[in-house]
Parts: structure tokens; sequence; C-alpha cells
């Protein structure tokens, strides 16, 4: 028979270690990036679809993903709407 209980878990616990599983695997991290740029653009399309946003003509939506080996970096850049600083 199994037992049943609770389980309370709080932000400021559980995001260390999502952060930690999630973002050390370098194939999910890349993967969790162009998933965030997708997700941005989509949202931008449904505020269009609902007139929330004037879309320029022409507007092609895109996610890239560009690789510097110069500088060691990899850079996720999307066109959609993300997160603001609030």
């Amino acid at each position: 028979m199994a037992k049943q209980g609770t389980l309370s878990i709080n932000s400021e616990n559980i995001f260390p270690i999502i952060k930690k599983w999630l973002y050390s695997d370098h194939d999910i991290f890349v993967r969790e990036m162009v998933s965030n740029g997708c997700d941005a653009v989509t949202k931008l399309k449904k505020l269009s679809v609902m007139g929330e946003f004037d879309e320029p003509e022409g507007t092609k939506y895109r996610v890239d993903v560009i690789v510097s080996p110069e500088d060691k970096t990899i850079r996720f850049i999307d066109n959609g709407i993300g997160m603001t600083e609030d």
C-alpha cells in the first residue's frame, strides 16, 4: 500500500537545484535557450493576432544562434517578446 503525504517546496529551495541540473548539461541548455526564443516569438505572434501588437509588414520571426569560436561565446537572439526588467 502506497503512503500518502505532502511535499512543500518553495522557490528559494528549488531554483538552485533546477539551475544546476538543467543548465549544467550543455545539450539541455542549448535546447532550453532555443525553446525560450521560440516561446518569445509565439507570444508576439499571438499578441499581433489579438490586435495588441502592430506587426510591421513583412516581419520574419527568427531565433538565431551565433557561435563565435574566437570569443568563445554562443549568442541566442530572437525578435519576439520576452521578459521585461520588471
